[in-house]
């Protein structure tokens, strides 16, 4: 017998239905392209399953009321695009700061601005990482396909239980409207991570003091005494907004309990790293361009391996190098002026020239054609 089945979706119905899989029982969401078919799919699936659907007033409001649903003892989900993303960007923060495990679902679309709205891009890496402002550290995962917006969703839920952190998934208008078969696990064989309770009150509830591991997470309105606040705190939520020594450990917790996992979180698909002559790293719906140019390039005896990180944030810093070594130069293409290009730079430290490939605008992919015709000009 088979351990799944077969059927041919979209991938925004594929985000709601990963997100239904892991465990997801609140949603709450603003109506935005090219987002809002997520959305829809979330209003009509939930009542079915005994979630809740909450279209909210705006997007701020509909981060806060997940932020709330996950505190109720909810998996709590949102999903956006452009404008909505940067509305949320203060409550991701607060997020970070609480330690309250979310999903975020952000699809691109070209901007600034309202930009053009019913168009794809991926303009949005450096603000999934750095949109709110202080010290933390979120994750970030980037799916390049159908399948892929299924199954990423329920390893961002996992990710977020695990680590109490939200975990955005940046995807782009090409991706969630696109359409094929997708494999539908059983649900027998499908790893759901589920946070862990607090055994009795006066437990530890937050990071920050001297615990090596993520704490548990109470419900309100469960025995406990909880207190919660985006201010500095305690591990016990007591706040303490005047003590440098406490924020530095606080600050710390949230930034090493990512950093310090990175062999947990961290994960890219990689091909032909020590034997390449041209190295490519790309994610997202790009990278579906760079799997036929590699295939054209080897008919042709152009040798090229590739990173495709899976996971942006944390960057897969390793395979980068490691692609870098053995690589004459690395390209980048992504539909954006210039900016995981960046992050590519910083790891390869002058170990082989990074070159970029841009594109911007219409919602154009950069095709198989583009990359190879790049990859000849460096070669030249």
């Amino acid at each position: 017998m088979a351990s799944f089945k077969l059927s041919f979706m979209q991938g925004a119905v594929a985000c709601a239905e990963g997100a239904i899989m892991a465990g997801c029982r609140f949603f709450a969401g603003y109506p935005i392209t090219p987002q809002s078919e997520i959305m829809e799919h979330m209003a009509e699936r939930l009542p079915q399953v005994g979630g809740f659907f909450v279209q909210m007033e705006d997007e701020l409001a509909a981060i806060a009321s997940c932020i709330g649903a996950s505190w109720a003892g909810a998996k709590a989900m949102t999903a956006t695009s452009g404008p909505g993303f940067s509305l949320m960007q203060e409550n991701i923060g607060l997020a970070a700061m609480t330690e309250t495990p979310m999903v975020i679902v952000e699809v691109q679309r070209v901007g600034p601005s309202t930009g053009q709205a019913t168009k794809g891009s991926q303009g949005d890496v450096m603000q999934a990482r750095w949109g709110s402002h202080g010290d933390y550290e979120v994750i970030v995962l980037s799916p390049n396909s159908v399948q892929e917006m299924l199954t990423m969703i329920v390893k961002a839920f996992n990710l977020s239980e695990k680590y109490r952190v939200p975990v955005i998934v940046l995807t782009s208008e090409c991706v969630v409207h696109m359409r094929s078969n997708v494999r539908i696990p059983q649900r027998k064989v499908i790893n759901v991570v589920n946070r862990r309770r607090p055994k009795e009150p006066g437990e530890p509830i937050f990071g920050g003091g001297s615990l090596a591991s993520v704490p548990p997470m109470p419900r309100l309105g469960e025995d406990f005494n909880v207190l919660m606040t985006g201010s500095t705190h305690n591990e016990f939520g007591v706040r303490y907004t005047a003590d440098p020594e406490v924020h530095r450990k606080l600050a710390s917790w949230l930034v090493n309990k990512i950093r310090k996992n990175r062999h947990d979180i961290v994960d890219a698909e990689t091909y032909n790293l020590v034997n390449c002559d041209v190295g490519i790293v790309s994610f997202g719906v790009t990278s579906l361009s760079v799997y036929d140019a590699v295939k054209i390039g080897k008919q042709q005896g152009i040798n090229i391996g590739f990173v495709r990180p899976r996971v942006l944030w944390p960057f897969p810093e390793e395979q980068v190098r490691k692609l870098a070594v053995n690589a004459n130069f690395i390209i980048v293409p992504e539909m954006n002026m210039g900016q995981l290009v960046l992050e590519v730079e910083r790891v390869v430290t002058g170990r082989c020239k990074v070159a970029r490939l841009n594109k911007i605008g219409g919602g154009e992919l950069i095709t198989p054609q583009e990359i190879l015709s790049a990859v000849k000009e460096g070669i030249n």
